[in-house]
């Protein structure tokens, strides 16, 4: 077992004894070899076949997303194929002063390059939501955006008001001033109750991993994981970094294959999503989406 392994084991134990909930070790009993978390390096020479890599079996996910499927596994380092980036993506827009041309623009872009989502503040969720309704592209609403510091109650409320307005997804901040206080009881029930709130859509605990030690992002991931969100991010692109291949891999490892790891912050080319991917993220935040699935250059900012 690594150092890395023993201190997210001692961590995971801690918080459960505190809080009083049962959350599984991250720590794999599998052997190396049948492990999709183990990194392959085969070659084409080499490949087993072990049914972990989608990078070789490019036809075989193309036919499974045509019918609906939305997740795959892999083993750590294969690549989803690159045609279908566009579909990890969430194209997003959440500078508090969009108007309704660049509402209307993104959702456009949304269904001509099908991705995932469009992600955007709670108040656009009612146009957002009409503009993509029939298209298979979900409206995300953020929640406790972007600071995170909001009071439960209200984070409930307004998650409860996304969904009834047409958000298919819930991205949430984490109360970052009760993580880093060690207050891991607030943090767990806020999570808890935007989880209900938002049922039966998925929520994204936003950590902001920029502004976090390496022990507040296992124990944020933790919690995020016990509480019932779907996902796990990197930041708002609104505070003081992004993502980076390590913050995912950590996140990753932590959470297991059990639950996302969305990479938002900075991720602005075809290079950066690419790399994101690869160290474990099954989602992408970006504004710079079209920039991504084109390979054009971009001076977007999220």
């Amino acid at each position: 077992m690594s150092d890395v392994d023993a201190l997210v084991d001692a961590i995971t134990a801690r918080v459960a004894s505190q809080l009083g909930v049962r959350m599984p070790s991250s720590s794999s009993s599998k052997d190396a070899g049948s492990d999709p978390n183990t990194p392959c390096d085969a070659t084409d020479a080499t490949c087993t076949g072990c049914g972990y890599c989608t990078t070789r079996k490019e036809g075989v996910v193309d036919s499974l997303i045509s019918i609906g499927a939305t997740r795959f596994g892999a083993a750590a380092g294969g690549l989803r194929p690159k045609g279908d980036i566009a579909s990890m993506i969430d194209h997003t827009l959440l500078k508090p002063d969009a108007t309704r041309a660049e509402l209307e623009k993104v959702c456009s872009e949304a269904r001509t390059w099908h991705f995932a989502t469009v992600c955007v503040n709670s108040s656009n969720i009612p146009l957002v939501a009409k503009l993509l309704a029939g298209s298979g592209v979900k409206p995300i609403a953020v929640v406790g955006f972007p600071l995170g510091a909001m009071t439960a109650t209200a984070k409930a409320f307004e998650a409860r008001e996304a969904v009834r307005n047409g958000a298919r997804e819930i991205d949430m901040v984490v109360n970052l001033g009760a993580l880093r206080s060690k207050d891991y009881a607030t943090v767990f029930d806020d999570i808890c109750r935007v989880v209900s709130a938002s049922r039966p859509y998925p929520v994204k605990v936003i950590l902001e991993t920029a502004g976090l030690t390496n022990d507040e992002k296992i124990i944020g991931c933790s919690l995020s994981k016990a509480a019932g969100a779907a996902f796990v991010k990197t930041a708002t692109g609104f505070g003081p970094g992004g993502a980076t291949v390590e913050d995912i891999q950590l996140m990753r490892r932590i959470v297991g294959d059990n639950i996302g790891v969305k990479a938002s912050g900075g991720v602005r080319s075809t290079e950066d999503a690419q790399k994101m991917m690869a160290a474990g993220a099954d989602r992408i935040g970006a504004s710079a989406s079209v920039a991504i699935v084109t390979g054009a250059k971009s001076d977007a900012k999220y």
